[in-house]
């Protein structure tokens, strides 16, 4: 997949059929119109290409906390999976937002990409105050020679799928629902870091994950069963922690993973971590032979949920 930004130059192969969106988790609902989008590209011997913004438009017109389900490197990676050919990336700010509806099309649709057609959902909003819609741009189509393909409302309401409804999943540690709208398994990234070490005295061992994109949604504290990837080696099955370890008077949050049939040491590593279900809320124990005992049956949950899961 070909990567280029607005802030350099832009070199399509060819006129290409565009979307535009944020495209945040590169969920169920987005995969039906980058599928159609992908398909009629295929179908007229041309280049599909994503367009979509950094940073999202909600952190520069709504500020507030807010995270993302696919920071920019990933969302990256899962348009790459899907065989999107192009993907472009705008720098959004608010003079970019303020531009009207028929500026946009003009300064940017047209004159950076020159589209030989634009898949759009039939919700679609552009330009100051969101006041663009598909009637205006079908209707600019006409001037400057480009096909607009409407997703029908049908099938994006039949789709019922949006990212929000997967951040709330999420934060609820639903994460059977939430990989369920994604269409795939939400997973966390990061670098196994030096920790406390309490958990292998135990003999529960854990890689303690770091370097998490600070924009990235972390799920409900809990413990969860999960697949861990440990660069391209094999997938291990395991079960995570997300909280502040209370049994131990732990101060911060923290993410640790142990790996089931696991030996060796991955410090410095970046590990993936696939959340497959959630298993308990994180809990205080009287003593650290409670926790023992507890984290025992944490791992027979953590295999079943696990087992036949692909």
């Amino acid at each position: 997949m070909l990567f280029f930004s607005t802030d350099t130059t832009i070199n399509l192969p060819q006129q290409s059929i565009i979307t535009i969106g944020t495209f945040d988790g590169v969920h169920g609902g987005h995969q039906q119109i980058l599928q159609q989008l992908r398909d009629m590209a295929a179908q007229r011997r041309s280049t599909s290409t994503v367009i979509t913004f950094e940073p999202h438009p909600r952190w520069v017109l709504q500020k507030g906390d807010f995270k993302l389900l696919s920071p920019l490197a990933e969302k990256r990676a899962l348009l790459a999976a899907m065989g999107i050919d192009n993907l472009v990336v705008v720098p959004f700010n608010r003079a970019f937002s303020e531009q009207t509806p028929t500026a946009y099309i003009a300064n940017f649709l047209v004159a950076k990409f020159a589209p030989q057609c634009i898949v759009i959902g039939y919700d679609h909003r552009f330009g100051h105050d969101r006041s663009g819609d598909m009637l205006l741009l079908e209707s600019e189509s006409k001037r400057y020679g480009f096909e607009v393909v409407e997703i029908p409302k049908q099938v994006i309401d039949n789709i019922d799928v949006s990212s929000t409804k997967i951040r709330i999943a999420l934060q609820e540690g639903n994460v059977r629902l939430a990989n369920q709208l994604l269409g795939y398994t939400y997973s966390l990234e990061g670098k196994v870091v030096q920790g406390r070490q309490l958990g292998r005295t135990i003999g529960f061992p854990t890689a303690n994950i770091g370097d998490i994109a600070t924009e990235k949604l972390i799920p409900a504290w809990g413990v969860y069963a999960v697949r861990v990837q440990c660069g391209n080696a094999a997938m291990y099955d395991g079960m995570m922690n997300i909280g502040n370890r209370p049994t131990v008077d732990g101060k911060s949050t923290t993410i640790e993973a142990h790996l089931f049939d696991f030996a060796g040491d991955l410090y410095e590593q970046t590990i993936k971590v696939q959340l497959v279900a959630r298993l308990r809320d994180e809990q205080k124990f009287s003593d650290l032979a409670a926790l023992q005992q507890q984290l025992k049956a944490d791992i027979v949950a953590a295999k079943s949920a696990l087992l036949g899961y692909v």
